[in-house]
């Protein structure tokens, strides 16, 4: 600093100010005021050259050295509130800008694996109630912006979210993706969340795998499952449930209620009489018949594919009772003497739903 005061008075030490001209001197007349006219030095007189004022306020320093270090001390100052943001903005690195959208702006992508009945089942509606009481969705959704049309976007992953904002007039809480995303990245990101939420259903999840395929997004299943780091097996399983016969999807109350092991058992079935078997599906067709029942009609004349279902129900760890399902879907609970009276109420209803929910993983 001392070696800088000295440059700064080497430098200046001869400057002296303009000597007052010996008869008055005629200025131009002043502008209005909102357009100052400038000052105009008179002929034959030197200008004094004069750094410009390095801080605002009431004191300004009148030397030269002196504005410079002044200015100097701005400089310092800038230059520190420029590394604290520096040091905010590091907090955020490799985050994703976020924001509140209007839903009409964001479109559900072509590989979107929602089926239509997935929003009209129980667990939707507690799901777009939860987004109503809190004011929007908690968990942000993710979009792509669509190059060719500014202003809009694509869906990444996050349709039922979406799908609930839009229903209710309300913005939805959005990431946007700012780097390129292709498709097979777009495609891997969707299902990858839909897997770690495992909230998708066995037909969703093959119908969209179905696509790919088709679109050559992915030219085989190796590839497919490759890409998206699963098994050749959940592929192709999944692919199985995607692939049984309209006329057979059409059995169920919805799409979503065909398990693997269903896809698996009517396959067997198709490959052992598939005729017989379509004919047992023209009598089904047009019903409301839980999935076990449907399976089992389904597989009616295919011995080895029907059998009844045997649980236990306990009351801390001991047995109570059993209950049973028939070939037929239909459902029996017997409970050993005494049980009925002796268990208290609570622990033969909490024992009984357990059982059902055991059973029913089984169909």
């Amino acid at each position: 600093m001392s070696s800088t005061r000295k440059r700064l008075e080497a430098l200046t030490a001869n400057l002296s100010l303009p000597q007052a001209p010996a008869q008055p001197v005629d200025l131009p007349k002043a502008a209005p005021p909102e357009e100052p006219a400038p000052h105009v030095a008179p002929a034959g007189i030197s200008v004094e050259t004069r750094f410009p004022p390095a801080v605002g306020g009431t004191h300004v320093p009148r030397t030269g050295p002196g504005q410079m270090l002044a200015f100097r001390g701005q400089i310092q100052q800038v230059e520190g509130e420029m590394a604290a943001l520096r040091e905010k903005l590091r907090q955020y690195e490799g985050s994703l800008p976020t924001r509140k959208m209007d839903p009409a702006t964001i479109r559900p992508s072509r590989w979107a694996n929602r089926h239509e009945t997935a929003f009209k089942t129980s667990e939707f509606a507690g799901l777009k109630a939860d987004i109503e009481h809190a004011g929007g969705n908690v968990q942000p959704i993710l979009v792509r912006p669509l190059k060719d049309e500014p202003g809009q976007f694509e869906l990444v992953f996050g349709h039922r979210r979406h799908r609930a904002t839009l229903e209710l007039g309300i913005p939805v809480l959005a990431s946007i993706w700012t780097d390129d995303l292709g498709d097979a990245a777009l495609f891997a990101a969707m299902d990858r969340e839909n897997r770690e939420r495992a909230d998708l259903s066995p037909y969703e999840q093959g119908v969209m795998y179905q696509r790919a395929l088709e679109e050559q997004l992915f030219p085989t299943q190796r590839q497919l499952a490759e890409g998206l780091g699963v098994s050749h097996t959940w592929v192709r399983k999944a692919l199985m449930v995607a692939q049984l016969p309209s006329a057979v999807v059409e059995c169920f109350r919805s799409p979503l209620e065909i398990s693997f092991r269903h896809a698996e058992q009517i396959n067997a079935a198709m490959a052992l009489d598939r005729r017989a078997l379509l004919k047992r599906v023209e009598k089904l067709r047009g019903q409301t018949l839980s999935p076990a029942l449907v399976l089992a009609r389904l597989l009616d004349a295919a011995p080895g594919f029907e059998r009844s279902e045997r649980v236990e129900v306990q009351v801390d760890g001991q047995k109570v009772g059993t209950l049973v399902r028939s070939k037929a879907g239909e459902v029996t609970i017997t409970l050993t003497p005494g049980a009925a009276i002796s268990a208290p109420l609570e622990s033969l209803e909490s024992a009984i739903s357990d059982a059902l929910r055991r059973a029913r993983s089984l169909s």
